[in-house]
């Protein structure tokens, strides 16, 4: 069956861009995997990261073809995708720092001596690519977290090669991205393919129940996620699923930050929850305002902002009819009273998404859907009265990605146990900003407790999303010449990295 390309815009096919993966093409690229996963642990550490490099290169190359073909299939707009590419290529070549660095290998020796437990072997413990892995492409981020985002830049480092499941919203922008990347690898002098590609829902499932695969990245809804996840976990030999499946993002906004910024507040947290036509894992879904003058003021500026905003083309029809039933339930639901739709565009289509805010009358109609992520720019406000009232309905609210507090230094007390609550629920705690918006560092922690996630100890942005293609090797008593590299007593220059020797840190010299 042909892979259709679609514009959300007006429904118009663009063209078949490929034909579903058959079981044979699915084996020849999980063999293909294979063999690129040895010619990349040949690479060593200095061959990736010259290769992520090579990568981002080539994307900049077709940065132009690029964002007009995504711009066609996901109407996400070209300023958007263009800064959705920078970001894609800074990720690789960040995690080519990284490769260069060296700490993520968490390189440990312990040399043979006594212990009060008796004689310890040489022991030297270190990380290494667990295979060849799969990765599942987002609707709302056709670079980013798609075939040449964060998942495959952080899979391709740790020296696992990819295949790559292309999402039918933007199958075309796949196929461009892959290539890119493929010409990039060639052009650092690998002669594998490190990066493929299938296409379709049933080569899609396949992919996760091949045995060739060791893991799998997914960023989705949590229907799919789920059912990805459990097969997984039902191979013969199960397999890890870092799904980012999204949840209800909160923010709590205390009293005196409400009197002092009630303007501020209203404006940022509006155009948080319609960026992107409230397409964003990160958008928040539902606000938590203090009772009285402040709260109300704050939630009338929240409608005048709200109306304001216009209806925008979705990624697809499809996802925006899930919103438009989805919103339209939430609105007639008992308790539920509508402060604001946005701007209807003279432009509207079936895949338009209109912006709705919502109030909840009273923590008893916070159930059901309310509890749920809404795709979509929709908000829900609730009103709280007092600390015990919030908790309340903080203990309602199931784990998710973020949630966000907006204080002010008259607000403080108490802050400490308000965000130990938060803290145990979430992956990141977000102090007087907004949830979208996920930086690429070191420190991002872009995960959660189910449903958010589901591996909560693990993150999708960020420099340390490498460990979830690592596994851990220790080598006792093994000959000095036959250890890797960054594990012999003195590696040459080029291996050096941190390591923990007889359990002290150990920093490689500073160049002079």
């Amino acid at each position: 069956m042909d892979v259709i390309s679609l514009d959300p815009r007006t429904g118009d096919a663009l063209g078949s861009v490929a034909e579903e993966t058959s079981p044979a093409a699915l084996d020849a690229l999980c063999a293909a995997a294979v063999l690129a996963a040895k010619e990349l642990a040949a690479l060593r550490r200095s061959g990736r990261a010259a290769m992520l490099r090579s990568m981002a290169e080539a994307l900049e190359e077709r940065r132009g073809r690029l964002i007009e073909v995504a711009d066609r299939e996901t109407a996400l707009g070209e300023a958007r995708l263009s800064n959705e590419l920078t970001r894609t290529q800074y990720q690789l070549r960040l995690f080519a720092e990284v490769l260069e660095e060296g700490s993520y290998l968490e390189a440990i020796i312990d040399h043979a001596g006594p212990t009060p437990m008796g004689p310890r072997p040489d022991l030297r413990r270190i990380l290494r690519p667990i295979g060849p892995v799969a990765v599942f492409g987002a609707s709302n981020f056709p670079f980013a977290f798609s075939v040449p985002g964060g998942d495959t830049a952080s899979a391709l480092a740790a020296g696992c090669a990819v295949i790559a499941k292309a999402h039918p919203l933007h199958p075309a922008t796949s196929l461009l991205a892959q290539e890119a990347l493929l010409s990039g690898a060639r052009a650092a002098g690998l002669a594998a393919t490190p990066v493929g590609l299938v296409f379709g829902q049933e080569a899609g499932g396949a992919l996760v129940m091949h045995p060739a695969i060791q893991a799998v990245g997914f960023t989705g809804s949590l229907e799919v996620g789920r059912l990805l996840a459990d097969a997984a976990a039902s191979r013969p030999a199960p397999i890890p699923f870092y799904g980012e499946l999204g949840a209800l993002n909160a923010v709590v906004v205390c009293a005196s930050a409400a009197a002092a910024r009630h303007e501020e507040v209203a404006a940022g947290l509006v155009a948080s929850f319609t960026l992107g036509v409230g397409q964003f894992c990160t958008k928040p879904g539902i606000v938590l305002l203090p009772a009285g003058r402040a709260g109300a003021a704050l939630l009338d500026d929240l409608g005048a902002a709200a109306r304001s905003v216009p209806s925008a083309v979705m990624l697809g029809e499809g996802i925006a009819q899930r919103f438009r039933a989805r919103s339209g339930e939430i609105a007639q639901a008992p308790g539920i009273r509508v402060r604001a739709r946005g701007e209807e565009s003279q432009q509207d289509t079936g895949s338009s998404g209109l912006p709705l805010l919502v109030e909840a009358e009273g923590i008893e109609a916070i159930t059901g859907l309310l509890l749920e992520e809404c795709f979509g720019p929709l908000l829900v406000a609730v009103t709280y009265g007092d600390r015990d009232e919030l908790v309340a309905i903080l203990d309602r609210l199931g784990p998710a990605l973020t949630a966000t507090v907006h204080a002010d230094p008259a607000d403080h007390d108490g802050a400490s146990s308000l965000l130990d609550l938060l803290a145990a629920k979430v992956g990141r705690v977000i102090w007087n900003g907004y949830p979208t918006g996920v930086a690429v560092t070191w420190a991002m922690q872009h995960g959660g407790p189910y449903p958010a996630t589901t591996n909560p100890l693990h993150t999708s942005v960020g420099m340390t999303s490498i460990r979830r293609w690592l596994r851990p090797v220790a080598y006792q008593g093994v000959p000095e010449a036959l250890l890797p590299a960054e594990l012999r007593d003195a590696p040459e220059p080029q291996s050096v990295v941190p390591r923990r020797v007889d359990g002290k840190l150990e920093l490689p010299a500073e160049e002079p």
